[in-house]
């Protein structure tokens, strides 16, 4: 890593051995944006979220290498996929789709059952500008939820039609981030390299079956 890792200040005030804890979900704020796209969005969701960072650090990532134009190119970040029915790598993960599971399926219409995880290990690491559209996002209302844990990195979201500034939140430290109704598709969503000195992060999406 480039840069060590600076805890959290919420887990730094947690009470010791008290673990990993959810806010209500009630508190998340929702932002419509257009095209009837939504995010919802609930800073230090996952209190904790240092054990939790810790735990994931350890699990078996994967370095992926992806065609390119006319090359194959290392994937600038590390990759685990875990299925729908795979066991998640800490307790604190299965409480949290539980609780993501029973605010929003009633909203969405099912569950979310799979979770992608991606570590940026430093400043490097970056995802290109996207939507989740691949399987039925591409064509249908979903949603994503995203825990991020580490060190916070900018997610930016900006309007496929263009003409609307860029959206920019710095996700990290068990923030929340739900993106809801089209946004997948009329949306796109990016975490950008950066020159900074940053820390690991380590974002966890969940989201329901057939949506990739």
């Amino acid at each position: 890593m480039s840069s060590a890792y600076q805890p959290s200040m919420l887990d730094l005030m947690t009470p010791a051995g008290s673990g990993p804890a959810l806010e209500p979900l009630a508190g998340a704020t929702r932002h419509r944006l257009t095209a009837g796209a939504w995010v919802d969005l609930l800073p230090g969701w996952l209190h904790g979220s240092d054990a939790v960072f810790e735990t994931l650090l350890g699990i078996d990532w994967r370095a992926e290498r992806r065609k390119m134009y006319d090359g194959v190119v290392d994937v600038p970040r590390l990759l685990r996929w875990f299925g729908a029915g795979e066991p998640l790598p800490h307790p604190a993960l299965v409480e949290a789709r539980s609780a993501l599971n029973a605010h929003y399926a009633p909203e969405l219409g099912e569950e979310f059952v799979t979770a992608g995880m991606c570590l940026y290990r430093d400043g490097r690491d970056s995802v290109a500008w996207h939507g989740d559209t691949i399987g039925r996002s591409a064509s249908e209302d979903t949603m994503v939820a995203i825990v991020s844990v580490g060190s916070p990195r900018n997610l930016l979201l900006r309007p496929r039609a263009g003409g609307r500034e860029t959206l920019r939140f710095p996700l990290g430290h068990g923030d929340l981030i739900v993106m809801g109704g089209s946004c997948q598709r009329t949306w796109e969503h990016a975490v950008p390299k950066t020159a900074r000195g940053v820390g690991p992060r380590i974002s966890v999406q969940f989201r329901p079956r057939g949506v990739a």
